[in-house]
């Protein structure tokens, strides 16, 4: 019987955490559910926007389902909780499938994932103010041992799934250092693979490769916030953010989420999309190896979003709770 973490977070967090809770158990009713706090909300109750508590709570679960989370600027002690997560539990893979769907909104073909290092890079949290306030300073911290295990895991996983190539993508023209030592170590690595085609690529010119080519790619490793920005704008390719998924993956914990915010605009209302916490759950069935299950939510999510049994967002009439029971009765 697996233990599945739930952290509703802020604004849109537990009408999306509720939806994915209801499909989960209609897909396996014998899960047991153990709820931890987190964001703003919890930084109000406890004084911390992540408490040890919480954490306590992800480790010793199976996996752990997040829903959002409101980062609000300029507040003494606030700290972002889910780049805290990541560190303290060593969620080292931010794993981010870009696939097509079956909607006017998403081009065709395209099917690939990024696997973007998690843990440091320019959010390593090493920051500091200089000439009274002028001069803001944040280092980027690129290591070896961070860079082998998501280059690692990249081929890995290339090699597992049947794909050929992984485009490592860096900017060690002029970060000669840091993506240098990112560079040199992928070249390192790929020596172990002989049957995957190992291609460099500049951001820059990832960035403009997403928009014109995206179907020459299989799979992206980068560091963090190369991996960051460039899987928002593939997101756009293929639904936008609505539907856009993410797993964060260490070796004693993984925590699954939407890549959308908390949207506290449009909180209470009935109008959030769950399809993207639903498509982070059908990530967390793969993890814990449900993965005929996974498929049935996976052919369910796909035929509402065929048939527009959908949000707004997506161009459909139906409620957060409509979209869900949609869901359901698909799964039946």
């Amino acid at each position: 019987m697996p233990t599945i973490c739930l952290l509703r977070g802020d604004g849109i967090g537990p009408e999306v955490i509720d939806s994915a809770k209801k499909v989960l158990e209609q897909l396996d009713p014998s899960i047991d559910f153990i709820e931890g706090d987190i964001g703003f909300n919890a930084f109000q109750t406890f004084g911390l926007p992540l408490p040890e508590q919480t954490l306590e709570k992800i480790r010793k679960a199976d996996a752990t389902l997040l829903g959002a989370v409101t980062t609000p600027p300029n507040i003494p002690g606030y700290y972002s909780p889910i780049v805290r997560m990541r560190q303290e539990l060593d969620l080292y893979i931010n794993l981010r499938p870009i696939k097509s769907i079956k909607h006017p909104r998403s081009i065709q073909g395209i099917d690939f994932m990024f696997f973007r290092e998690n843990t440091e890079g320019l959010y390593s949290g090493i920051e500091r103010v200089e000439d009274n306030g002028d001069r803001a300073i944040t280092e980027r911290v690129i290591s070896r041992k961070g860079s082998e295990r998501i280059l690692r895991a990249a081929f890995e996983y290339a090699r597992s799934n049947g794909r050929k190539c992984v485009h490592v993508v860096h900017k060690a023209n002029v970060l000669r250092q840091s993506c240098g030592l990112f560079l040199s170590i992928a070249r390192e690595i790929s020596i172990d693979y002989p049957d995957i085609e190992r291609k460099e690529m500049i951001v820059d010119t990832c960035a403009m490769e997403l928009v014109r080519a995206p179907q020459q790619f299989e799979v992206i490793v980068t560091t963090n916030l190369f991996g960051d920005i460039l899987s928002d704008e593939a997101s756009m390719l293929v639904g936008g953010l609505g539907t856009a998924a993410s797993g964060n993956i260490g070796k004693s914990a993984a925590v699954f989420e939407p890549v959308h915010g908390s949207a506290p605009d449009i909180a209470g209302k009935g109008l959030a999309n769950p399809m993207a916490t639903l498509l982070a759950t059908v990530m967390l069935l793969q993890h814990l190896g449900k993965n005929l299950q996974a498929k049935r939510l996976n052919r369910a999510i796909d035929r509402c979003i065929e048939y527009n049994y959908t949000t707004s967002d997506l161009g459909g009439v139906f409620t957060t709770e409509q979209t869900t029971q949609a869901v359901i009765q698909a799964l039946e």
